[in-house]
């Protein structure tokens, strides 16, 4: 699953459109809350396809599902690469945020229920890993063609492998394996049922915390590059790669993160891992000399994808195996509705302020996440 996650890691994609953002206000003549756009309407979309996607992966086998879901990107990304029109860009980049919700509901599930228990913190750290590789592969080769060739280019670059990709899981016998071995009364469970099973005490505490953090997350990530640009007052090429070394760091925060929560337990890594970005970000908002902002960032960066491997391992510790996939899926439609939502409203703050104003409205919402995780049995 690893490899397959480095190939169709859709979060590149996402962290691409975001990046773009000040060149697609120039090259589509918009502003900030028009150009926000690009992150909150493809959110949306894969808001509305969260819950059958883990109702598929809870009864499907994972190569049909991965299949269908690198198709659909595959596709999209080719759409992106040759549009023209504003409105056209964002339909496209609809359809990846809804194969985004389809692998990710298949392809968490399929790890929790085939990896070593006593080591699930430590596999899904390795999982994540790769993800982030395939995140930080993706925002460098947009550095690298936005000098070169133009940004349309990194998605002709990048729908080819993940074509590939599509043909070689669909023939996978240990994927195709993954759907067999479940029960018929699995299969027959009905949806509302199946959600009733996921919503316990410790899990809705989570999921509200989890809300919480992403909408501080978002709004930083969103903006992010923007910032670099206009305040900082790097290239836009430039704030593209120090935006894409982020998840490079990622590599090794989700590796520590599943270390860290196999010592200390995956509540507490988490909550240590949000505290860890609270305390770099607040430092990057007054760093101006470009050592000390690429530094700063990057260390905000390792703390920001350290969460994700505790985030899945409490997801899969506080649902029930039969109805993982579409725990994944609840979670997947919280996070979807906050980056939908967010970045909208974190557009709106700026234009009445500064953009600066990204810092503090990130910071408290991330502590206020830490204090409603102490609930968290």
């Amino acid at each position: 699953m690893g490899v397959v996650k480095l190939f169709r890691e859709t979060r590149v994609f996402y962290l691409t459109q975001v990046a773009l953002i000040p060149v697609i206000i120039e090259e589509f003549h918009l502003n900030l809350v028009e150009a926000s756009l690009v992150a909150t309407t493809p959110s949306l979309a894969g808001l509305l396809t969260n819950i059958p996607s883990g109702f598929l992966a809870d009864r499907l086998s994972a190569n049909r599902v991965l299949f269908a879901s690198m198709t659909i990107e595959g596709i999209s990304l080719l759409v992106v690469s040759q549009t023209r029109n504003f409105w056209m860009f964002v339909l496209a980049l609809c359809f990846t945020r809804i194969s985004d919700r389809l692998y990710h509901s298949s392809g968490l599930s399929t790890v929790t229920r085939v990896a070593d228990q006593n080591q699930l913190n430590i596999a899904l750290g390795v999982h994540n890993a790769f993800g982030n590789l395939g995140s930080a592969m993706g925002v460098l080769s947009l550095a690298a063609f936005l000098s070169i060739l133009g940004w349309r280019w990194v998605y002709i670059f990048w729908a080819g492998p993940i074509l590939a990709w599509a043909a070689i899981v669909l023939t996978s016998l240990d994927l195709k394996s993954t759907g067999l071995g479940r029960t018929e009364g699995i299969r027959e469970t009905p949806l509302f049922r199946s959600i009733s099973q996921i919503l316990c005490y410790a899990f809705s505490i989570f999921l509200i915390a989890m809300i919480v953090r992403e909408i501080g997350s978002t709004a930083v990530s969103t903006f992010m590059t923007t910032y670099f640009v206009t305040t900082i007052g790097l290239s836009e090429s430039l704030a593209s790669a120090i935006f894409g070394v982020g998840p490079i760091m990622g590599i090794m925060g989700a590796l520590a993160g599943g270390y860290l929560g196999h010592r200390v337990g995956s509540r507490k890594a988490l909550s240590l891992t949000i505290l860890g970005a609270v305390i770099s970000l607040s430092l990057l908002g007054f760093m101006r000399e470009l050592y000390l902002v690429a530094f700063v960032y990057l260390v905000y960066a390792f703390f920001t994808y350290t969460v994700w491997s505790p985030i899945t391992a409490i997801i899969a510790e506080t649902t029930p195996s039969t109805a993982r996939g579409l725990g994944y899926s609840v979670y997947f439609v919280a996070e979807g509705l906050v980056m939908s939502l967010t970045p909208v409203v974190a557009a709106t703050v700026i234009e009445f302020s500064q953009i600066w104003m990204i810092f503090p409205f990130s910071i408290a919402f991330f502590l206020a996440s830490i204090v409603i995780m102490q609930l968290l049995e």
